[in-house]
């Protein structure tokens, strides 16, 4: 059964910094690029960033470039982002999601073959 747990959210201010984390059970796990969204409600789902399999190619909403970093430890079937200096925008449900690759139209949400349940975050103005 394929599962994609997401971890880390929470209540912060602007300015602060959070660190959510996936955990992935699916055998691709490791060739798949891995992928992180987010929606608030009445809105569509929104990219944020993507990750290839090995790590070495990365991609970014232009709204979160340059404050939040995606990794992966495919030792650990791991997805992390780090979001620095959130800002009240950044409100949302985040979700892992996993793609067979890191190219075409990562930012289309049907693209994504497993997603997570998503974790609340909020920050506060």
């Amino acid at each position: 059964q394929v599962q994609l747990v997401e971890s880390g959210g929470g209540l912060v201010q602007a300015g602060d910094s959070l660190r959510l984390s996936c955990v992935a059970s699916h055998r691709t796990f490791s060739s798949d690029a891995m992928a992180w969204l987010r929606q608030v409600p009445g809105k569509e789902r929104e990219f944020v960033s993507i990750i290839s399999w090995k790590g070495g190619i990365t991609y970014y909403a232009d709204s979160v470039k340059g404050r939040f970093t995606i990794s992966r430890d495919n030792a650990k079937n791991m997805v992390y982002l780090q979001m620095n200096s959130l800002k009240p925008e950044d409100t949302a449900v985040y979700y892992c999601a996993a793609r067979t690759t890191v190219g075409g139209n990562y930012d289309s949400d049907r693209t994504y073959k497993y997603w997570g349940q998503g974790t609340q975050v909020t920050v506060s103005s």
